[in-house]
């Protein structure tokens, strides 16, 4: 991956709704040699999807938390059921599993703190091997998730 890769990366971004000439022009590349690197970092999985980024708020969902999860056995299995469970929770925005203790840490989105509380006690806590859940409510936030590419480039 060159230059021209990291800023086709960046734009596409930036804004996922370029057309190829726009991201050609951009990138200061004729569109066939452009398309060709999209192509190639599709293929090779560097852009796995192209996504709308939407305000949770303007959706109705106003009440964001975060639950850190311990389990009780960190077994092949238990861990296996864990996730497949974990990834039916549609509340679930964001689940990544962590070294040491905690064992995972999830993000939720809901309509509100009574929504959150019916969702935590009716089936966070009924997740398989679910030791200990901690949650902490989101005040604000202050960093919005950047785009890979820019992490790093000034």
């Amino acid at each position: 991956m060159d230059a021209t890769d990291r800023k086709i990366l960046s734009e596409l971004q930036s804004d996922g709704r370029l057309t190829l000439t726009e991201l050609a022009e951009r990138v200061e590349l004729s569109l066939s040699p452009c398309h060709r690197r999209v192509r190639a970092l599709e293929d090779a999985g560097v852009i796995s999807a192209y996504r709308a980024q939407v305000d949770p708020t303007k959706v109705g969902l106003n009440f964001a938390a975060i639950v850190f999860v311990t389990l009780r056995e960190g077994s092949r299995e238990m861990v296996e059921a864990f996730e497949n469970a974990v990834g039916g929770v549609s509340q679930v925005v964001q689940a990544e599993r962590l070294f040491g203790d905690p064992d995972y840490i999830l993000h939720i989105l809901t309509r509100d703190l009574a929504e959150f509380q019916a969702l935590y006690d009716e089936r966070l806590s009924a997740l398989p091997s679910v030791l200990r859940l901690t949650s902490t409510l989101v005040m604000k936030n202050v960093v919005p998730r950047r785009p890979a590419s820019m992490i790093g480039n000034h």
